[in-house]
């Protein structure tokens, strides 16, 4: 397997990723909360976009897969910034990003921050503000004044070791919120959402789509898909999603 490139922040975190030159928009996949550029996901849109000679980037948040740092000392917004240096740094033109999860918020946080950029949207179990609206608003008090007391508490996880949710990432995320004000997206935006989503919940997808404007938005809701977006038919929906995209932004 090729390694990856890598680039250092302005913070000084070192960020690996891998760039396929093509023919743009450069399409960016967007991984999610303690998921790595190696998943099913970004590999296999990857694979697609080499076969069509399309721009492709794919990259890890520090603490995340290759990338340097410990998983939880980061935070939304210092992803957020590790996002916006790959973007600058090493895709040039308009971008079609892919958040999935977690990078569903940090692919609306960059169309906050680069707004000149962005030609398109595409998100898969989009989770923005999952740390209030999903751990905080969940946790029980006693969970609620571990997190403030010892500034970290372990969650289980079905995708392997506990999750461990800090303070910082509780904290940050109140400054990153993107539903509690105006969010206007001026391009193609498809919102892609699994019914049998255990993770981010449909009530998430439509209040997106509600809150949101734009003169070019749709939510697609797969029967029976999981959060993890990732069989043959998953697949194939993000793969007509960004045809559908590209189709209006070429």
């Amino acid at each position: 397997m090729t390694a990856p490139s890598n680039l250092t922040t302005e913070a000084g975190r070192r960020i690996a990723y891998h760039h396929s030159p093509g023919t743009g928009p450069t399409i960016v996949f967007l991984g999610g909360f303690k998921s790595d550029m190696g998943g099913t996901k970004a590999v296999h849109l990857e694979a697609w976009c080499q076969a069509r000679e399309r721009a492709f980037l794919r990259f890890d948040y520090s603490g995340h897969g290759e990338s340097d740092g410990a998983f939880e000392d980061g935070c939304i917004g210092e992803w957020a910034a590790d996002a916006r240096a790959v973007l600058e740094q090493v895709a040039q033109g308009p971008l079609l990003l892919i958040g999935s999860s977690m990078g569903g918020w940090i692919s609306l946080l960059m169309a906050k921050a680069l707004p000149e950029r962005i030609a398109g949207m595409i998100t898969i179990a989009a989770a923005p503000d999952f740390t209030e609206d999903g751990y905080w608003a969940g946790f029980s008090e006693d969970q609620r004044q571990t997190v403030m007391s010892d500034g970290r508490i372990a969650i289980p996880s079905d995708y392997g070791e506990p999750y461990i949710i800090t303070r910082k990432l509780i904290e940050d995320g109140r400054k990153n919120l993107v539903l509690r004000d105006p969010l206007h997206l001026p391009f193609p935006v498809r919102f892609l959402q699994g019914t049998a989503d255990e993770d981010v919940p449909m009530e998430w997808a439509t209040k997106l789509l509600a809150h949101a404007t734009g003169p070019d938005m749709r939510l697609v809701c797969l029967k029976d898909a999981d959060h993890r977006f990732s069989d043959p038919v998953s697949l194939k929906l993000v793969e007509d999603a960004v045809e559908n995209v590209l189709s209006v932004i070429d």
